[in-house]
């Protein structure tokens, strides 16, 4: 049999649990929800169960593409003039980052609209892994060693991530059974209706919302100073929103929309796309010079416009309008622009730099089925900078941390505002058929990385392997989308292995260059799958980071057995 499938994801047991659901013959959105959900088990340091997961997805059958937001707003509680009275412009790290947890709600929408299976069925890795542990990886170990000052300031955070009062060492059990209760809670909830696969599935979002998970989390925050209420989870609902479809080197890339990254990929791709390929490659390479000035507009336009989409002052289509993106390209010249200006447009109506410590915190799940359906997630939230809830397991969505507490800031928090994502997975289209998943980890760093993969292929002939394996680039001259948003006019960090021509040619164009290592995971860790125009498929993950990918059959449902090992 053909190999008609591809999956790519931030962890091998995420990319078992694909695997296991495609081979018994689930679609897309049910292996990409069981490889997300797992990601939030082996990946804890990175990825939380209620944390954030925004999805878009193609359904081949319809051929519609959709987006669900998957992040939450603020709780009802949230003052931002009182929280810059005690905490300054910075949301501080602990409880009152918390915004509303956004992921179960997100899988689980998926699962219902445009899955096959229940909730126990793609829950199985995920509960063995919390349950019996897994092998501590090093790229986890590293982590949270690193942060360990952070992880030991929280009681119930230090239980789980300090083990014996130090960091877990690579090659241990990581064990977690308050999470494993938290999983088994959802399971039991959705067993109460055997034979009606839509309400065990709503009953499994109402033990999490509503029922014993939500108390555990509501008691702890009321006990605590924190802000979520019953009424706050309990009235969450994920939204779908409108995709940004543009024209890119004779493909049609979805991106996702302003209340996340997906905005600002998609400016860089209209700004590339409509310099041609001769601006952004020079001598067989990639113009590194070029493709930085692109990007430094598009970092500046996002400080200056883009937040929740129902609190923005433009229409966020504004930046990717042809007029605009002229403008924005005849401001780019041969020498580097340290921290270029936002481009105008008129209204319709104390920590270590980043670029030193990296941002870990974020995975990606990549699925293509044999019927062509596409799945591409982008999970989210770390643990080192909240509490954990006792009993649960859960690190409750940090993501406040991207907001500001600057009365009057674009991206002031509010009361139900959205916080503005990094997380923004893509797909893209090719003669209107399905051809590429893609996403990945790394902050500010992801769309930088995305469009360096994507121009590798399409405009240099890489193959996808070689497309993620080639060295990259990141400037950091913007305000950072972390707390304390800290900018570095004119920096760039590039790989170690980047070629010295094009080191020495950045340089004398006025740019501040400083090297990573070679194949870092702070350049991020890029999973795709990919369909060629004659049916094939192949995944790749990047090396840089604890990512696998799978090809395989993608058998019949008939005779589908979904408790089948």
């Amino acid at each position: 049999m053909t190999e008609t499938w591809a999956v790519a994801t931030g962890h091998p047991t995420a990319t078992r649990a694909a695997e296991r659901i495609l081979r018994m013959g689930g679609n897309a959105v049910d292996a990409g929800v069981a490889a997300g959900l797992t990601l939030g088990v082996v990946q804890p340091d990175l990825v939380s169960i209620a944390g954030v997961a925004p999805i878009v997805m193609y359904d081949a059958a319809s051929g519609r593409v959709t987006s669900q937001d998957g992040v939450g707003g603020w709780p009802a509680a949230a003052n931002v003039e009182e929280m810059h009275r005690e905490h300054g412009n910075h949301v501080p790290e602990g409880l009152l980052r918390t915004v509303i947890p956004a992921a179960p709600a997100s899988w689980i929408r998926a699962l219902s609209e445009k899955g096959t299976l229940r909730f126990a069925d793609i829950a199985l890795e995920a509960l063995e892994a919390a349950k019996d542990g897994f092998e501590v990886y090093p790229l986890f170990a590293n982590f949270v060693a690193s942060r360990q000052n952070k992880y030991a300031r929280f009681a119930s955070t230090a239980e789980i991530f300090l083990p014996a009062g130090r960091p877990p060492a690579v090659g241990e059990r990581f064990i977690q059974r308050d999470l494993a209760w938290t999983l088994e809670q959802m399971i039991a909830a959705e067993a109460t209706c055997p034979t009606d696969r839509g309400a065990g599935l709503a009953a499994a979002r109402a033990a999490f919302y509503e029922g014993p998970i939500a108390e555990k989390i509501v008691q702890f925050h009321a006990l605590n100073g924190g802000l979520l209420t019953a009424a706050d989870l309990a009235g969450y609902q994920v939204r779908e929103e409108a995709t940004i479809p543009i024209h890119f080197r004779g493909t049609e890339v979805h991106c996702c929309g302003a209340w996340c990254q997906g905005i600002s990929m998609a400016e860089a791709l209209a700004m590339v796309e409509a310099a041609g390929p001769e601006a952004a490659t020079r001598d067989g390479a990639l113009n590194l010079h070029f493709l930085i000035e692109v990007l430094k507009r598009v970092f500046a336009d996002r400080e200056a416009y883009v937040t929740d989409p129902d609190h923005m002052d433009v229409s966020p289509l504004m930046l990717v309008a042809s007029e605009f993106i002229a403008e924005r390209l005849s401001t780019i010249h041969d020498s580097s622009d340290p921290l270029p200006a936002p481009g105008l447009l008129n209204p319709s109506s104390g920590e270590p730099s980043v670029f030193h410590i990296g941002c870990a915190d974020t995975s990606h799940v990549s699925v293509i089925d044999g019927a062509g359906n596409i799945f591409s997630a982008t999970p989210s939230d770390p643990s080192y900078d909240t509490q954990v809830i006792p009993g649960t397991g859960l690190s409750v969505s940090s993501r406040g941390s991207q907001s500001r507490s600057i009365p009057g800031h674009l991206n002031a928090l509010a009361p139900g505002k959205r916080p503005r994502l990094t997380p923004n997975p893509i797909l893209a289209l090719k003669d209107g058929k399905p051809w590429l998943a893609m996403g990945t980890p790394g902050g500010d760093v992801q769309i930088q990385a995305m469009i360096q993969v994507l121009l590798n292929i399409l405009d240099l002939g890489m193959s996808p392997a070689e497309a993620v394996r080639a060295p990259r680039v990141a400037t950091f001259a913007f305000p950072g989308s972390f707390a304390p948003h800290d900018v570095h006019p004119n920096k760039i960090l590039c790989e170690a292995d980047l070629p010295d021509a094009q080191v020495a040619d950045l340089v004398s164009r006025g740019h501040d260059v400083e090297a990573w290592p070679e194949e870092t995971w702070m350049a991020g860790g890029i999973c795709l799958a990919l369909r060629d125009p004659k049916g094939g498929v192949m995944a790749v993950a990047d090396s840089r980071r604890a990512g696998t990918a799978a090809t395989g059959p993608n058998p019949s449902l008939e005779g589908f057995q979904p408790d089948e090992e």
